[in-house]
């Protein structure tokens, strides 16, 4: 089992609250990832699941088991840290063995536990090297090794791949999600990182100043981010966010005129009151184009980013800031050259004066058939 239950948790250090209230619930079996910008609270949060940090209010239950005030050797679970924390004078047996030495288990349960987690990890050949002699990932691996052979009821990985280079972590991001799929348990991944949170995570959750800013399948907040702190944060490059302004409110949606020109129809469900407020149209990169849309923007690039299957296209716009657009790789912008991007309203996300996402219209039969 691996059933994690955090209930009105808070962290304190003296006077300065920094974790305000987490209600959530974790599944056994699940891979979840804490996702955020620093100084957001994931890893504060997670030592606070571990037991390295104390909880000042609230209640952290593991299979039902309230383990506030136990020790993190007694809670069942098992963390990876970012730095390896391996003993170099150890070879990769006994770096895997020790908390296993620790808890002075028998040398043949100790040999069997560390051969599992060796084949697990495609560490069999390596049992008798140093750390020394191994590249980043495969010291990586020999730290979630020293996991593994613990048997706990859930992982914690804390940001355990930014030390690698980015083929590395991306040959990592696979592995790790390979590694959950056979050992079925219980995974909590912090990381900054939104592309690693994409790829890995039954579930992510977004953290903002120390609360949940929302929590979802990775599609889910992709696709329906409740707020603009999560649209502008999941996906890469991030939302485009224009000034707008409401003019009409009809069965198809809400209609919009918009700081840069021009006007769409977004369909969200709202009522006549929306019409004359302020609101803020969201638009991702990759669904501006240079065919034909419901309304067209003029820019003019100032930088272009030529990554082979596609082209990102950068440019200010007055009262809106910096626009993105991610194009086909053979797309003809040029920095300097005036070009003419389009979107449909059907991409597109209204915000409230508050940051609050409008809920999307719901669509009628004859849509959806």
């Amino acid at each position: 089992m691996g059933q994690l239950a955090l209930s009105g948790v808070k962290k304190r250090f003296e006077k300065l609250e920094v974790i305000h209230g987490i209600d959530l619930d974790i599944r056994d079996g699940e891979f979840v990832v804490f996702v955020g910008p620093s100084g957001c609270g994931k890893s504060t949060l997670l030592r606070m699941i571990c037991g390295l940090e104390e909880i000042s209010e609230g209640d952290c239950t593991i299979d039902g088991v309230r383990v506030n005030d136990l020790p993190p050797v007694k809670r069942g679970i098992a963390m990876v840290f970012q730095s390896y924390a391996l003993y170099p004078h150890m070879s990769v047996f006994e770096n895997i063995a020790f908390p296993l030495r620790v808890e002075k288990l028998a040398e043949a349960e100790i040999k069997a536990r560390v051969g599992r987690a060796a084949a697990v990890l495609q560490l069999e050949n390596r049992l008798h090297q140093k750390p020394g002699n191994l590249s980043g990932g495969q010291r990586q691996r020999v730290a979630i090794g020293r996991a593994i052979v613990r048997e706990p009821s859930i992982f914690l990985f804390d940001e355990p791949l930014s030390n690698l280079d980015a083929a590395l972590r991306a040959e990592m991001r696979i592995e790790l999600t390979a590694l959950h799929q056979k050992l079925k348990a219980t995974m909590i991944y912090v990381t900054h990182d939104q592309v690693e949170a994409m790829t890995m995570a039954d579930r992510i959750v977004v953290l903002d100043g120390g609360s949940i800013s929302q929590v979802g399948a990775p599609l889910e907040l992709y696709h329906h981010p409740d707020n603009m702190f999560v649209a502008g944060f999941i996906g890469n490059p991030r939302m485009n966010f224009i000034p707008a302004t409401c003019t009409a409110v009809t069965d198809a949606g809400a209609t919009v005129a918009l700081a840069t020109g021009g006007a769409v129809t977004v369909p969200v469900a709202a009522g006549p009151a929306l019409v004359g407020q302020a609101l803020t149209l969201g638009i991702r990169p990759e669904h501006l184009s240079q065919g034909p849309g419901d309304v067209a923007v003029d820019v003019t690039p100032t930088v272009v980013e030529r990554l082979g299957v596609n082209t990102v296209a950068y440019a200010d716009l007055p009262g809106v800031g910096t626009v993105a657009a991610l194009l086909p790789g053979a797309a003809t912008v040029a920095p300097g050259v005036p070009a003419r991007l389009s979107f449909g309203g059907a991409d597109c996300h209204l915000f409230d004066a508050a940051g609050m996402a409008l809920p999307r219209r719901a669509m009628t039969p004859a849509e959806t058939a």
